[in-house]
């Protein structure tokens, strides 16, 4: 019988038993008859123990001069260790060198500068950091598809090649586009999801966005991800109620797999996630204008948030909080605006706490052709794009809302990053477009 391959991550179910294990040498060490190799597969990380009378003179030479990230499989026996951080070592018996790498690794075990790993990021990938951010990034998205797929919400793929804008025409990336001129990469898949909640009620767009967007803050992508859900006959308060429990959603589910990781390899303070649980207090824009005036920020009614007003708000809680209705000029052309009070827009933005800033923004959408047809000239929009979005409210018209939660935002929060260029495989900002 041949040897059954094992993956690192379910190296306990095969205790006692002998294995293969196919990796990359991560690091290794020697103590006279014994050499200490460090394998990962990308599932994990485990000691692999060579005993010198255990194997051939030749391998055991060759083991003690294998560089970093070579490519090997290793044939042994698993056994319990209670000194391991995984409780189980490999009793090495065989190797296989697969493939020999090239000395000098270029990240080695010296610290490295941002840029620096960020050029190396293709390589950078395969540390242990990158991949707890990875592996909660992929429960992440995991979750998002898990919790609309469980209440009956239809995923609608909205396309990337768009005519016309949806948040405004200065962070638009514009492409040539055959015969009719040009097309932009879509901001935001929400125009598209409003047509599709009224053939099916209630769905969800995910996938990559763009934002030409001339900022190097430590928020901001030019490409990035977002999930988006809309309902039909939603108001603001029913669309509070959803964002506020999809993101509880997401966040337990990422401390019932990865709780341990956070805190061990990222050092983040899981406590501070442990609190974000429902309800989330709710203030209004206006609220958070007189907040921020008695914490002595200069902001004056009518002013958006950047992201040290964010910070301030934020401070205040100890979960994520909730601004609603702010300034209608400060928000895009198909917002409702509040009956009650026109110069306010039905909208809601979620900040999370620790300084991240808004994670989730949305709202409810103005369902009346008339005004959205007067919305469309005071923004200096041409008409001619969205006639089809005209068109949703010549025939069905329903109040509806929505809102978008930006995927890399929400791993820099939960796995508390500096900067949303680790949350994301391969980043593109205003100065990358490699590797």
């Amino acid at each position: 019988m041949s040897t059954p391959r094992a993956w690192i991550n379910e190296i306990g179910q095969y205790e006692g038993q002998e294995v293969e294990l196919r990796g990359w040498l991560d690091n290794r060490r020697s103590s006279g008859k014994l050499h200490f190799l460090q394998v990962r597969d990308g599932t994990g990380t485990i000691q692999c123990v060579m005993f010198k009378g255990d194997v051939s003179e030749d391998v055991f030479t060759e083991a003690d001069h294998l560089p970093q990230e070579s490519a090997i499989k290793v044939r042994g026996t698993v056994k319990a260790d209670a000194r391991s951080p995984i409780g189980f070592e490999l009793s090495v018996k065989e190797l296989d060198v697969v493939s020999r790498a090239a000395p000098d690794y270029p990240i080695g075990r010296k610290e490295h500068g941002v840029a620096f790993l960020m050029d190396q990021r293709h390589l950078w990938l395969r540390t242990a950091r990158q991949r707890v951010v990875m592996a909660v990034r992929h429960t992440i998205v995991k979750a998002i598809r898990d919790y609309f797929d469980s209440k009956g919400f239809r995923l609608v793929d909205a396309p990337i090649f768009t005519p016309a804008a949806c948040e405004g025409t200065t962070t638009l990336f514009e492409v040539p586009y055959f015969e009719m001129g040009k097309a932009f990469l879509t901001q935001s898949g929400q125009l598209y999801g409003e047509a599709a909640a009224m053939a099916f009620g209630k769905i969800y767009t995910f996938g990559p966005t763009f934002r030409a967007e001339k900022s190097k803050t430590r928020r901001h992508l030019t490409e990035f991800w977002m999930v988006e859900p809309e309902v039909a006959f939603m108001e603001l308060d029913e669309d509070m109620d959803l964002a506020e429990d999809f993101l509880c959603f997401i966040v337990e589910r990422v401390l019932e797999s990865h709780a341990k990781d956070l805190e061990t390899i990222l050092e983040r303070d899981v406590s501070k996630l442990r609190t974000v649980k429902k309800p989330f207090p709710r203030i209004t824009y206006d609220e958070a204008v007189k907040v921020l005036q008695a914490a002595g920020n200069p902001i004056q009614w009518g002013d958006d948030f950047g992201g040290d007003e964010e910070t301030i708000l934020c401070s205040q809680y100890d979960r994520p909080v909730m601004v609603h209705r702010y300034p209608s000029e400060l928000k895009a052309f198909y917002f409702k605006h509040d009956p009650e009070n026109p110069k306010l827009a039905l909208g809601l933005d979620v900040l999370a706490p620790e300084g991240y800033g808004e994670i989730i923004g949305g709202g409810q959408r103005e369902e009346d052709f008339d005004v959205l047809v007067k919305r469309l000239e005071e923004h200096n929009l041409p008409r001619e794009a969205f006639e089809w979005y005209l068109d949703l409210r010549r025939w069905g018209s329903v109040p509806h809302a929505g809102f978008g939660l930006g995927v890399e935002r929400t791993v820099a929060w939960i796995c508390g990053l500096h900067h949303v260029r680790e949350t994301i495989p391969f980043p593109r900002m205003m100065e990358r477009l490699t590797p």
